[in-house]
């Protein structure tokens, strides 16, 4: 929840726009990170069971580091369009990307359950999108671009790395310098000079603590994963977007529409019953 709130607050309060700019920060504080943490810690233990060679970099870490990397810009580039609230509906859509996508590559089987979870979802963030206030179809159009970037990264996770056991701390060891480099090849095209020139308008202490708690909340979700179950793990997570949503509205003054709420509430039935049944 800090994360959203403060990158929102920076982007919108702070007016400082350059989401290519803060996500590649992002990146290379937590490259910088994870390997202090690997030489200090056993936090990254893991990351030694992992024999990294070429043929593994080049097929599965680097596109799956181009979709990360895209699923990050877009994400965050979506801030200046919506709402933190819209945005986290949207996101309900996720699953359905992902399994539209396993489908399509038959990489999972349609049935019944899934077809009705799809519906499910699928109206509630429709409701959803019809009932917010101030849509903006660029700022949608840019979310969907995330979705689809995140739930195409996370079904080549599925595909690419089976067996290969990463916890969010380690896939962050491996995937923040190769998103951090793509970032940087972007960045000049993207938003040029700019964010450079801008710099002298923000404090260092605000770059800092931001990243901070982007790359806090890795480290939380390595220990949260190690003591809870997926059941513990699909409640809290729908526990975060409930709240979410609502300290955004109180927070940013951003109404929300009671047809969102019913619409959400539906989406959100459909999320917990994908997530509590495995997907299946």
């Amino acid at each position: 929840m800090s994360v959203i709130l403060y990158n929102n607050y920076v982007y919108n309060t702070l007016l400082f726009e350059f989401p290519v700019f803060m996500v590649t920060w992002h990146l290379i504080f937590a490259a910088i990170g994870t390997r202090i943490l690997e030489r200090t810690t056993n936090l990254l233990d893991g990351a030694k069971e992992i024999r990294m060679t070429r043929d593994l970099f080049l097929r599965s870490i680097l596109p799956i580091g181009m979709l990360f990397s895209g699923s990050l810009i877009l994400s965050n580039q979506a801030y200046l369009h919506l709402s933190v609230a819209f945005i986290q509906m949207l996101k309900a859509f996720t699953p359905v990307a992902i399994l539209l996508i396993s489908f399509a590559f038959r990489i999972q089987e349609p049935n019944r359950r899934l077809f009705f979870i799809v519906f499910l979802i699928s109206c509630g963030v429709c409701l959803a999108s019809y009932g917010e206030i101030a849509f903006d179809m660029t700022g949608f159009l840019i979310q969907a671009g995330a979705i689809a970037f995140e739930a195409s990264r996370l079904v080549m996770i599925q595909v690419l790395l089976q067996g290969l056991k990463m916890d969010p701390l380690v896939s962050l060891y491996y995937y923040a310098p190769v998103c951090a480099a793509i970032n940087l090849l972007i960045l000049p095209f993207a938003e040029g000079m700019a964010p450079f020139r801008a710099l002298a308008t923000i404090s260092p202490w605000i770059l800092l603590s931001n990243a901070s708690v982007a790359f806090l909340l890795n480290i939380a979700a390595v220990f949260l994963v190690g003591v809870g179950s997926g059941l513990v793990l699909t409640l809290a997570g729908v526990f975060k977007d409930i709240l979410l949503i609502s300290g955004s509205v109180l927070l940013f003054s951003k109404p929300i529409a009671p047809l969102q709420v019913f619409g959400y509430s539906i989406a959100l039935a459909g999320l917990i019953t994908f997530k509590t049944s495995g997907g299946k």
